[in-house]
Formats: structure tokens, C-alpha cells, sequence
């Protein structure tokens, strides 16, 4: 699973907003097998990615999503079950976040650990965890508050990813 290229952010505010995580094949009826996420929103927003491979925790960003536009973010069956996702709006301020700290920086990084990310001079954000329940591709989609959609359920806040 390769993840794909990464673009600038400029920093900004914070707004709980909803997410919803969907397998992917409720969303076109045939199965695909990439880590996705949706902007559902009338804004840009930036997305970062946080999950463990081989080699411990890795933070990437940041993909940038139009509005209601999508993004592949990891392609290829998924090799694990939960990912952490965090986003911001760059048009109207705030964001998608959650329980999780993880490392961050304003532009393009890949960052390995999620330990002392202060110390080492990043930023720590909170992710939300993305539970695929083991599908082989999983759909994020990024929607505004209180904007009720017909399938999924909200993506809660996750635990602090040492406890995975």
C-alpha cells in the first residue's frame, strides 16, 4: 500500500465538525480497495493521515480535497484495520479531530513516532480513528455540522493510538 502525494496546508482554527467512514463499497456499489476520504463540504479542506506499519506509527499529510471532492489517500487493499484521520477547513476555519495525538507540520511531511513531537519541533493534533473492521478499502467522508446522511454512522474519537 502506497500512499499517495502530499500537498502544503496554511494552519487553522478549530470547529468540531462530522465525519462519517463508510466501506467502499456502499458508496459506488463495487468494491475498491483504497483508503479514501470525501469532502462533502462547500470548502477546501487539508487532510493528514495517521497509521502503523512495520515500523511503528507514521504521520503523513496533506492531501488537498476540493469541495465536494475526493481523494485516494492510500491505494491497494488496506494492511490494517484502523487509521487515524485529521483535517481542517481552510475556507471557514476548524476541523475534524479527535482523542489521538498525533505529529503534524504546516507543509508536506512524513513524520515516523508520535512521541515528544513538541521536543522534535512538530505540532501535535488530535485524529479521529477510522475503524475499516478489516474491509480490504474504506471511504472517510468529511461533512458539515449537523448534516444528517442516510448511511454510516459518525466516526467517534478514538484512543490514544500506544493502546492499538
Amino acid at each position: 500500500m502506497i500512499p499517495t502525494r502530499r500537498h502544503r496546508i496554511p494552519a487553522a482554527g478549530f470547529l468540531p465538525v462530522l465525519a462519517l467512514a463508510l466501506p467502499a463499497c456502499l458508496l459506488s456499489g463495487v468494491a475498491r480497495a483504497d483508503l479514501r476520504v470525501c469532502n462533502l463540504t462547500g470548502s477546501r479542506v487539508g487532510v493528514s493521515l495517521g497509521y502503523r506499519d512495520t515500523g511503528g506509527w507514521v504521520t503523513e499529510g496533506w492531501w488537498n480535497l476540493a469541495a465536494q471532492g475526493c481523494e485516494t489517500l492510500m491505494r491497494g487493499d488496506l494492511a490494517a484495520r484502523f487509521y487515524y484521520i485529521y483535517a481542517v477547513d481552510y475556507d471557514r476555519g476548524g476541523d475534524w479531530s479527535g482523542r489521538s495525538l498525533m505529529c503534524t507540520r504546516d507543509r508536506e511531511f512524513t513524520i515516523r513516532g508520535v512521541e515528544d513531537c513538541l521536543a522534535r519541533g512538530f505540532d501535535r493534533s488530535g485524529y479521529f480513528e477510522i475503524d475499516t473492521a478489516e474491509q480490504k478499502g474504506w471511504t472517510v467522508q468529511l461533512t458539515d455540522p449537523g448534516r444528517a446522511e442516510p448511511v454510516g454512522e459518525a466516526a467517534p474519537p478514538g484512543s490514544a493510538p500506544g493502546q492499538r
